[in-house]
């Protein structure tokens, strides 16, 4: 079973993501409701896979995914952004992210994605 860790502030994009998650055979290991917290929960769990948003309080997903990239350079983070934050996606690629999904994201392609991304 492939465990995920969730990183967004908005309560509701965790709950939505934990429910298609554990729906479809995941296991997550833990939410964090902001990139510091996130740094943490990924020492304390080491997922096998992230799921990051990028605009966040007290440190973004950008910041947040270098650290844990420094951290683990096989780290597989994947940015789950909102639509006009195409600018913070590519750099979020560019640090290392294994891809991007963009908000309202859609089941089928959050698990598709999940699932490429944990076989590489």
């Amino acid at each position: 079973m492939r465990r995920v860790l969730i990183v967004d502030d908005a309560l509701i994009a965790r709950k939505l993501l934990r429910t298609m998650l554990e729906k479809n055979g995941f296991d997550v290991v833990g939410e964090a409701e902001n990139g510091a917290e996130g740094i943490q929960k990924y020492h304390e769990h080491r997922p096998d896979l992230v799921t990051m948003d990028i605009t966040m309080p007290e440190m973004d997903g950008i910041q947040a995914l270098k650290a844990i990239k420094a951290m683990d350079p096989r780290a597989k983070v994947i940015v789950i952004s909102a639509l006009g934050q195409e600018v913070f996606v590519k750099e979020a690629v560019k640090c290392g992210a294994k891809n991007f999904l963009l908000k309202p994201f859609k089941e089928d392609k959050v698990i598709e994605t999940l699932n490429k991304i944990a076989a590489m």
